[in-house]
């Protein structure tokens, strides 16, 4: 049984907050499912020979349990507006009578009283600014916060009172200080120890309001980089729609609940967010090595918003930053650019061979940044960025497929058991990058044309001719008050002997190919998305178990279709690394085939590189060339023509649609029984 991800809240905080908060409008969210038709409706085909085939049996599914209904968030949202009060009658005008109820009408339920926030802990100052602070929309905890996780933190303290949960007598707690030295080293897991700015706290001169703002801004700053730990930076489907992994982000609260009484701990814990696979651990101390070899890399760096220079004696909410960078403390005015400031800067530039003017002016902003990462450190990045897109258990057995290295392996407690090449999908037609459970096995497959194919080439030939699919070698198959081409199992079938199933929304899966030789090539981009297995009976017997070997279920071939489940549903992962690296810390370089590690450089600033365009994106269509004319010979014409660029076809996610280039082309040998005309499809 594949192991259950945690979904990361706290319970208690999502209850008590749904208590809190029960009666404010405008937090219950419906969500909805649009449902895909199953089958396309076109006009008969005159006199077509349709023959009514029965579908093969579908595995048994447990019905899916309705999803329970959300608790209601834990912050008043900054947009509510106090409901005006009723209206009262008029002294003058009578006032209408209402109509009376029925006798056995139930009474009329009273009307419940909106309940109001707990209050701060009673004579704790610091614990009524945390409690204001989390109220006023204005006060600002972290920059890429989401606002429901400044919901969760308000419902964290709620429960707690409000009291601080970081600072000790004398300043901050072991757990705070454990938590600070996790995030000042976040470089070492490849993120960005900036973005977690450290709270300032002089205990001596810290005012209530001091440390309550501390406190709070600490809790973001660890909220923020457990959420970015398991990939938070990113939005993967924005990259590209074919890359939709489900990210498992921690919820605030439950990361406090955790963190906070851990004590000296808590920075392992914290750290525990990050990878823990043995191919990010790899990527890791390879990146660990690498920064070793840099000079000044030990220097710490800031990336500083854009703002004017500034001067003695001017006041900037960049300033903390700067203090920061240089251990600077003890300030009434953090906010201020006073002497200490402009001595450190003035130091800051001597070294690096500016002016020391102690102005903080463009040049010197630039310098505080640091010089960007070389190419080889920004691929390291961007590739242990997406170890976060995979779950944090990949399962104690599970099917692994890195695209660009053409392989596909089934491990079991970190060992490999089978190993194979695989075909992948083409850059126009890119094999999908996601997580999913494969549950069944299908021998001797049938295979259903894809609607694409099935509108553009099947139905304007049945129009012509109503043998055209016979023709071919597949069935016109009556489903409903529309119609199915399929073509039926056999050694000529689109999908071989057997196909691996794991339902997911792009309609992709693994199987059998009757084209073998395209397995001897060095690169094997040249499916249609799908995964094409090289040995796949072998595979069969390793995933389906000690039941079904492989000459159980070659026995099976030519006799109809079989459903064969699996033991227990079988995680599989469809990934993208184009960097792996030994045990002996050699880095091995993969092809970027479908341009997704330039993209995620592009995303996380490490690179400025023009992408290429995606596959499902029409580039603008070309100027129309001018009209032939007798001045102009035709054959100039036609040459322009052939120049100009032809828009990329598009491949769905869901289902597959037309796609956007119609040019007509052979089909491979492998996907058809019979050669003819066909416009390219995706399956």
């Amino acid at each position: 049984m594949a192991p259950r991800r945690r979904t990361g809240r706290n319970a208690g905080a999502a209850a008590t907050l749904a208590v809190l908060l029960a009666a404010q409008p405008g937090l219950a969210r419906a969500e909805g499912l649009a449902a895909a038709p199953e089958a396309i409706r076109a006009p008969a085909p005159a006199a077509a020979a349709v023959t009514t085939i029965p579908d093969a049996p579908a595995p048994a599914a447990p019905a899916a349990p309705d999803p329970a209904p959300k608790a209601a968030t834990a912050a008043v949202s900054p947009d509510a507006v106090p409901a005006p009060p009723a209206p009262q009658p008029d002294p003058v005008a009578p006032a209408s009578a209402p109509l009376p109820a029925p006798a056995d009408a139930p009474p009329a339920p009273a009307e419940a009283a909106a309940p109001a926030l707990p209050a701060p802990a009673p004579g704790d100052p610091v614990a009524e600014v945390v409690a204001a602070r989390l109220a006023d929309p204005a006060f600002s905890l972290i920059r890429r916060l989401p606002g429901k996780q400044r919901e969760a933190i308000q419902a964290f303290y709620a429960l707690g009172a409000f009291k601080p949960v970081w600072l000790a007598e004398n300043g901050w707690s072991d757990a705070a200080k454990a938590v600070i030295a996790r995030l000042q080293t976040a470089e070492e897991d490849g993120l960005d120890s900036l973005a977690y700015p450290i709270p300032l706290l002089d205990p001596p001169h810290a005012t209530a309001a001091d440390r309550a703002e501390a406190d709070l801004k600490l809790s973001a700053a660890a909220a923020l980089y457990a959420r970015d730990a398991r990939g938070g930076r990113l939005e993967p489907s924005r990259l590209s729609r074919f890359i939709t992994p489900k990210l498992d982000l921690p919820a605030a609260d439950a990361v406090l609940t955790r963190l906070t009484p851990a004590g000296r701990a808590a920075g392992t814990l914290l750290q525990s967010y990050n990878p823990g696979q043995p191919g990010y651990l790899a990527l890791k101390a390879k990146l660990a090595s690498l920064r070793a070899q840099q000079p000044n890399r030990a220097v710490p760096m800031v990336r500083l918003p854009k703002g004017p220079a500034l001067k003695t004696g001017m006041r900037d909410p960049r300033v903390p930053l700067i203090r920061a960078r240089f251990g600077l403390g003890g300030a009434s005015d953090a906010t201020a650019y006073d002497e200490g400031v402009a001595t450190a800067v003035a130091s800051f530039q001597r070294e690096r061979g500016l002016k020391a003017s102690g102005v903080l002016d463009p040049a010197t902003v630039a310098a505080l940044a640091g010089a960007s990462p070389g190419r080889q450190e920004a691929d390291l990045l961007a590739n242990m960025e997406r170890w976060r897109w995979l779950p944090a258990d990949l399962g104690r057995t599970h099917v692994f497929v890195n695209i660009p290295e053409y392989k596909v392996r089934v491990i079991r407690d970190g060992r490999v058991l089978d190993e194979a090449r695989v075909i992948v999908g083409k850059p126009d037609s890119p094999t999908p990058i996601f997580s999913g459970e494969m549950t069944y096995a299908v021998v001797n497959p049938s295979w259903t044309v894809p609607p694409s194919i099935l509108k553009s080439q099947f139905l304007p030939g049945l129009a012509r001719d109503p043998n055209y699919a016979a023709r071919l070698g597949y069935q016109v198959v009556k489903r409903g008050n529309g119609i199915a081409i399929r073509q039926p199992p056999g050694e000529r079938n689109a999908l071989g002997f057997i196909k691996f199933m794991f339902p997911n929304d792009h309609a992709v899966y693994l199987h059998d190919t009757p084209n073998r030789s395209l397995f001897s090539r060095s690169e094997r981009a040249l499916s249609h998305g799908c995964v094409r297995v090289d040995d796949p009976f072998r595979f069969a017997q390793v995933v389906l178990g000690p039941h079904w070997p492989q000459e159980r279920l070659q026995k099976l071939i030519g006799k109809g279709e079989r459903t064969v489940m699996l033991p227990e549903k079988l995680p599989v992962h469809l990934a993208y690394f184009t960097l792996e690296a030994d045990q002996t810390g050699t880095l091995r370089s993969l092809p970027d085939l479908y341009g997704v590690n330039a993209r995620v450089k592009v995303a996380l600033g490490l690179s400025t590189e023009a992408l290429p365009a995606e596959a499902h994106q029409k580039p603008k269509a070309p100027p129309k060339p001018p009209a032939a004319s007798p001045h102009r010979p035709a054959r100039d014409l036609a040459q322009q023509q052939q120049a100009a660029p032809r828009p990329a076809p598009r491949r769905p996610v869901a289902t597959a649609t037309e796609p956007a280039d119609t040019a007509v082309a052979q089909p491979a040998p492998d996907y058809f029984g019979e050669t003819g005309a066909i416009r390219r499809g995706w399956w």
